[in-house]
């Protein structure tokens, strides 16, 4: 029997929106070898003058990266930022209650816009202040440091320590995982909303135009979803301008369909938010429209014995090996479409963040004193960031569908497409089934295109296939040959598990 097609029609009539830049962030905490041995390593043979790896910089720009949030994450709820500024080998060292680490301070402030630059013009500073164990006044005291231009004690002090140029941080995130029992200060949403207000409102008395975070739930599988995001919103709906989400998948008992279908969830996450907001929204008889900055989101494997981080916590040692993933074929497969997700939300999803940017959980893997390669979810994530700028298409999927333990009956088609300001169209697509190919057939309306510029395919005879320290280009995009467009028709043929580019100009 001949394989079941999926369809879709492309017509610039119907868009979603616009990507914002800051869609391909990704994030950078005192978690693990993220910082110290990650992208910064003074001694390594690729070191540069400040101890920044140009190994790992050569890789993070090839990845697309634009927004970076630092420096956490859990550890910013016990961050003392004044630690992380001055002659580096005068800082002083510090437990880390999130990591049960000691930190060294080595990398701090000054370290990670000179990082960001170096990535960059598009590498934009997304800094959190600390609402944990701290508030307003230090929130302030950091802003007045970092951006003031001069003639005050902390901007002087900025000059004084090197940096005469002000950082200009725009955008600022109050606070990390406020509603998690686990976070260091953690607060009802009542207390987090009304200091959430009052640190927004004196951030804006300093630079009115600031861009505020707030913190909402660190999943919708919180008990308190929802409900948190109305009563925080209730406090500061006039003062921030996106509202967070957090979101880890993993793959359970076997069951990697419900994994691969994981976008299902996240796309129910943002619709779900965007309703609470605008909700919230109509409720004040506002015209305001609160974003979403889904600012961590990767694979994670929470459920899978760590006994690094059981050592760990028998000391508190300096950077230790914590978290660091291993990706395979399926994980790319799901981040690819988890990237889908985002875009096809492209409207209100304003910023997004990849957890992390190297080694924990990341698309970049090191060694100390070795190699950087890719993991196969850095594939996914740079085709992305190259080829999905411009406007989201309005992509409503007609494909065949099966059951998953998790979310019920899933097509197998997850796919979206964005239009570049040159005109080419960029589709991509999942193929969920594990398999079975999955023939693809999307009609063109009101553009004109000619040819297939690009098919690029991630996907392996062995799903479990990984990059790694002796094989660290196992996993690459090949190219796929028949995919045809004619006559305003595009066919393809989407292999099993497969994360699918194809280029339209």
């Amino acid at each position: 029997m001949a394989p079941r097609t999926a369809h879709f029609t492309l017509d610039p009539a119907f868009a979603v929106g616009d990507v914002d830049p800051r869609l391909f962030g990704s994030f950078v905490e005192h978690l693990g070898r993220c910082v110290y041995t990650g992208i910064h390593e003074p001694g390594h043979p690729s070191a540069d003058e400040a101890g920044l790896r140009t190994d790992v910089l050569d890789l993070i720009r090839e990845l697309g990266v634009t927004a970076v949030r630092y420096p956490g994450g859990n550890f910013v709820s016990g961050y003392k930022w004044e630690d992380s500024v001055g002659p580096a080998d005068e800082r002083p060292r510090r437990l880390d209650l999130a990591w049960h680490s000691t930190e060294t301070n080595r990398f701090g402030l000054s370290e990670y816009i000179a990082f960001l630059r170096k990535i960059g013009p598009q590498a934009e500073p997304m800094m959190a202040v600390n609402l944990g164990t701290r508030g307003v006044e230090q929130a302030l005291e950091l802003q007045e440091y970092a951006n003031h231009p001069s003639g005050t004690a902390l901007s002087d002090l900025r000059a004084a320590h090197g940096d005469k140029d002000p950082f200009g941080i725009r955008m600022w995130c109050l606070g990390n995982e406020m509603d998690g029992p686990w976070q260091t200060g953690h607060k009802t949403a009542e207390e987090y909303g009304r200091l959430a207000a009052e640190t927004a409102r004196a951030m804006r008395q300093i630079d009115p135009d600031v861009e505020l975070v707030a913190c909402g739930s660190s999943g919708q599988s919180m008990e308190t979803f929802a409900e948190w995001e109305a009563t925080v919103l209730a406090e500061t709906y006039d003062l921030v301008d996106h509202i967070s989400l957090h979101a880890y998948y993993e793959e359970t008992d076997g069951d990697r369909d419900s994994f691969l279908a994981s976008a299902v969830d996240m796309e129910s996450f943002i619709e779900n938010v965007v309703a609470t907001c605008d909700h919230v929204g109509a409720r004040l008889k506002s015209k305001k429209k609160i974003n979403l900055s889904f600012d961590e989101w990767n694979v994670w494997y929470q459920s899978r014995p760590h006994p690094e981080v059981e050592e760990s916590l028998r000391d508190w040692p300096e950077a230790p090996r914590l978290l660091e993933d291993n990706y395979t074929v399926t994980d790319a497969v799901v981040v690819g479409s988890l990237l889908i997700a985002l875009l096809r939300h492209a409207d209100r999803v304003a910023v997004a963040c990849l957890a992390q940017l190297v080694n924990v959980i990341a698309p970049i893997l090191t060694e100390p004193g070795g190699p950087a390669w890719r993991q196969t979810t850095f594939f996914p994530f740079a085709q992305a960031s190259r080829h999905g700028r411009g406007q989201v298409l309005d992509v409503r999927v007609e494909s065949p569908v099966h059951e998953t333990p998790k979310f019920g009956e899933v097509p197998l088609l997850h796919a979206t497409a964005v239009r570049a300001a040159d005109g080419t169209v960029t589709v991509f697509a999942v193929n969920r089934s594990q398999s079975e190919p999955l023939p693809l057939e999307v009609a063109l309306h009101g553009i004109e295109l000619t040819d297939v510029m690009e098919h690029s395919a991630l996907a392996d005879a062995d799903p479990d296939a990984r990059n790694t320290l002796t094989e660290p280009e196992r996993v690459t995009p090949h190219g796929v040959t028949g995919t045809a467009l004619q006559d305003g028709t595009l066919n393809a043929v989407l292999e099993p598990l497969s994360w699918n580019v194809i280029r339209l100009g």
